[in-house]
């Protein structure tokens, strides 16, 4: 009974607390935003296998909102000529090549027995951090 109110207070807290990439091109990460990520990530990696599925879905929320951001930064890219445009395309694609392994550690996530559930999910929480981490440099070499 413990361990189910526990895991819900978790999921909670989790759809709570998930700070998505902040859609602001041309602005700043807060620190509560970066705090949030951070937060995030520990409750990722908190996550019991029993509770997979969500994690999962959780996983595939934050890829589709790291998606909707990569466009619009592409549409500003758009806009841009020159060495400023091919400086904008290379983190365009150095974004893409973090998201596929995302997706790729996502995946794992999904297929994780119990004897891999942590290390599944401690390479996902790694790898949408260091993707969280390069959006966040784009952003700044954007402005």
């Amino acid at each position: 009974m413990v361990r189910k109110i526990l895991s819900a207070a978790l999921m909670v807290a989790l759809v709570i607390s998930v700070p998505p990439f902040t859609p602001v091109f041309g602005g700043t990460i807060s620190g509560d935003v970066a705090q949030k990520t951070e937060e995030t990530l520990q409750t990722i990696k908190a996550y019991l296998v029993e509770k997979k599925n969500e994690a999962v879905e959780h996983g595939k929320v934050l890829l589709e909102k790291t998606d909707e951001e990569i466009a619009a930064l592409e549409g500003e890219v758009a806009d841009a000529s020159g060495d400023a445009k091919t400086a904008y395309q290379e983190e365009i694609k150095n974004l893409k090549q973090k998201r596929a392994v995302t997706a790729k550690k996502l995946d794992e996530l999904g297929n994780a027995s119990g004897d891999s559930w942590d290390s599944a999910k401690n390479g996902f929480a790694e790898a949408y951090k260091a993707l969280y981490d390069a959006y966040k440099e784009a952003l700044t070499k954007f402005n």
